[in-house]
């Protein structure tokens, strides 16, 4: 591989305005492609194999036009001090508010008068309209939103406070603030790292072509392939991140090349042919960590999977074409003054040895201690994640500035947090003798498990299923509502055995709970899929078994320890204040599997970056310990300088105004820190150490059996340094560099 890298890089650098048009021209189709196709259509959320679906199915087949999964608001009045909304005037305003919604959209399947439907608190003080909509929050188009918006203003002027909470205005937050942070911060680092403005420009210029053209492409095929308008967040995220952190160390290992005094199109080579081997690699396994979110079956988290792993896949081709095509343009402005300075230095005279190579040698001089702190530390902060209770956001972890928030906590004064997530008891009576008593049945069932209200059995037109309105007494994303939902579905049982009516509890907090399920039952396959074959993948690469084990425990070390730091910040409070939290709850249920598929496929790569390095030193000669300085000598630095541009992509999502978005930017920037800082540079030299040549032992059968993919250029370098006067010699290195 490493050959036919080298030859790639060389003839890219060569060709490198051929190089250059090619990726211009694919961003400009791209980007037509995305100014021309459909509006992405929002997909509807489906969690296939679920209660909570098969409930929401069921009721789609049995009541056509119900759209019983589809979104919902609430219009919350609240009388001014010493009124009531039942007062003549207030109650002519909402019923005003009633009519104006009806006629609002025509994505409104129905308005409940609150007046009707007994909607009003007990003191009279306040008062809610339920509006349902045909189709799902995320398909409800800018106009329906905006008419429930001006809904309230009117009443707000006659005095009456008015908020909407519910799903209907969720909308996907927005986070081109939290990127172009990332982004200058990325540039700052880069700057700081190269000491050139074009090195550092370099990276970013090529990790915005190739965002662009992935996301472009997932907007132009979003309404062929029924993508969804959110498929492209975590392309872009990922995409984002990986894409300058592999330009990133293409442009390191060329500007390494040319300061040992080669032609600039040999360095161009030598780079992608070495650095590009890992390059690769680590793609490879954040492809995998991707494509695995497949194992959860659940659509919309698989379509952002494939969306994202093949933006990372457009970011490998670039740092192996465009970035060497690049390099050839920038000249030797690539090599900053000092490092031109530093190159002609060490020529005549050994320099001093760089942090990577101090910390290197003292990490040899005490690899136990540095192992043992490591561990205990990352093992301290992994505490609290044995407390970890997960679920989904609801309006309560909105900050109170947003009408959500406020909607929500006026519903929970007025009649209870339970109102905030009403349940939705669906009873299949088709294969029941007496449909009616059965519905009947259920009521009692769901009165004595002791909930705040249950709503009598409405039945359909055929009178084969009937639909039961149940409202908790905690708040919906309580432990207590989980365990209503739970028992409602342990008496369903037993009604099913009795009658033979099926019953089905949904809503959409029955649907968060089954969600949460899922996540965790799909957690243990998808590591063992993802760790599983990324243990193959980098035992091809490293052509060892510990080290691979070496990583993969080290990963779940890192990963364990975010997931501690997040449970202590956003579920127990701790410095809460310092990262916006509001209100604290419980951890986002796909958070688990998402810092493993994400986290993963990135730690893995600083593994690669940094070991590959250590194993080519070892290869070209090199004792363990020498082949450890080495590797941090030349590679510390950019790893540092990667992981530190991870983070600040990341950490810019913290300040989003979501809880969920904050959540998800707090916990890849931590793990990236834990994994980078902590695992790969300090427990992965300590092991190392203390293994010596037995880390990269690999049994002899195994050694035969595997392919080798030369990775660390052994072969490469051996047809490089072919003695020029030998029999052969220069043909032969002709031969080698010929495309």
């Amino acid at each position: 591989m490493a050959t036919f890298l080298y030859k790639l890089g060389r003839l890219t650098f060569r060709r490198r305005r051929f190089v250059a048009l090619i990726w211009v021209a694919l961003l400009a189709v791209a980007g037509i492609g995305a100014a021309t196709a459909p509006a992405a259509t929002s997909s509807s959320f489906s969690i296939p194999g679920t209660e909570a679906q098969r409930a929401f199915d069921l009721l789609e087949q049995r009541s056509p036009g119900t759209s019983a999964d589809g979104a919902t608001a609430r219009v919350v009045f609240k009388a001014p001090e010493g009124e009531k909304v039942t007062d003549p005037a207030n109650k002519s305003e909402i019923t005003g508010i009633v009519k104006e919604l009806e006629t609002g959209s025509k994505q409104i399947a129905s308005v409940a008068d609150p007046f009707a439907t007994q909607a009003v608190s007990q003191n009279g003080s306040t008062a809610y309209i339920s509006v349902s909509y045909q189709v799902s929050s995320m398909e409800l188009t800018d106009a329906t939103r905006e008419s429930l918006e001006d809904a309230g203003k009117d009443a707000q002027k006659s005095g009456m406070k008015v908020e909407i909470g519910g799903d209907a205005l969720q909308v996907m937050p927005h986070t081109g603030t939290a990127e172009i942070i990332g982004v200058v911060i990325a540039a700052i680092v880069l700057v700081i790292t190269f000491g050139s403005l074009v090195a550092a420009g370099l990276p970013l210029v090529t990790a915005l072509v190739g965002v662009g053209i992935g996301v472009s492409t997932i907007t132009a095929l979003a309404s062929v392939l029924d993508l969804g308008s959110t498929t492209s967040i975590l392309a872009m995220m990922i995409g984002l991140a990986v894409g300058i952190d592999y330009a990133l160390f293409i442009v390191s290992r060329y500007r390494a090349e040319l300061a040992e005094g080669r032609e600039r199109e040999e360095a161009a080579g030598r780079a992608v042919g070495t650095a590009g081997s890992a390059v690769v690699f680590a793609g490879l396994t954040v492809v995998i960590a991707l494509v695995g979110l497949a194992v959860v079956n659940i659509p919309m988290l698989t379509k952002m999977g494939f969306a994202a792993a093949g933006t990372v896949a457009i970011a490998v081709l670039i740092a192996l074409t465009l970035v060497p095509a690049a390099l050839g343009f920038a000249g030797k402005r690539v090599m900053g003054r000092k490092a031109r300075k530093a190159a002609e230095a060490e020529k005549s005279a050994e320099t001093k040895p760089n942090m990577g190579t101090r910390w290197a040698r003292f990490v040899l001089r005490k690899p136990v201690w540095v192992m043992l702190v490591g561990v205990l530390g990352l093992g301290i902060i992994a505490v609290p994640a044995a407390s970890l209770e997960m679920g989904l956001p609801d309006d309560g972890a909105q900050p109170k500035s947003t009408t959500q928030r406020q909607a929500y906590d006026m519903l929970s004064d007025g009649f209870g947090p339970g109102f905030n997530g009403p349940l939705l008891v669906v009873v299949d009576t088709k294969n029941s003798s007496d449909g009616k008593a059965a519905a009947d049945r259920v009521s009692e069932e769901i009165e004595a498990i002791g909930v705040g209200a249950v709503i009598p059995p409405a039945f359909n037109k055929a009178g084969d299923t009937a639909t039961i309105t149940v409202i908790p007494k905690d708040r919906p994303s309580s432990h207590a509502t989980e365990e209503v939902v739970h028992s409602i579905r342990d008496a369903g049982t037993d009604v099913k055995s009795d009658t033979g009516a099926e019953v089905l509890v949904t809503g959409a907090t029955a649907m968060n709970i089954d969600f949460s399920q899922k996540m965790n039952d799909a957690l243990l396959p998808y590591l063992a899929l993802v760790v599983g074959l990324a243990f193959l993948l980098l035992m091809l690469v490293f052509r060892s078994i510990l080290v691979p084990l070496k990583a993969a425990l080290g990963f779940l070390l890192s990963v364990v320890a975010a997931l501690g730091a997040v449970v202590a910040v956003f579920q127990w409070g701790w410095l809460g204040s310092l990262f916006g939290v509001e209100q604290t709850g419980p951890i986002m249920s796909m958070m688990p599997i998402f810092m493993v598929g994400v986290v993963f496929g990135l730690a893995m790569d600083y593994e690669v970056f940094l070991v590959t390095r250590m194993r080519e030193a070892y290869v070209h000669g090199e004792s363990p310990g020498q082949a450890i300085v080495t590797g941090f000598k030349h590679g510390a630095r950019v790893v540092t300088a990667a992981a530190v541009i991870m983070m600040a992509v990341f950490s810019g999502f913290i300040g989003s105004s979501e809880q969920m978005i904050k959540m998800i930017g707090f916990s890849l920037a931590i793990a990236v820190f834990f994994d980078a800082f902590v695992v790969r540079m300090a427990i992965v030299p300590a092991v190392l150490a203390l293994l010596g040549k037995r880390a990269w032992w690999l049994p002899r059968w195994l050694d035969r059996a595997l392919p080798n993919v030369d990775v660390e250029g052994e072969k490469l370098q051996k047809q490089l340094t072919v003695e020029p006067g030998s029999e052969g010699g220069e043909s032969g290195e002709r031969e080698l560099v010929r495309v």
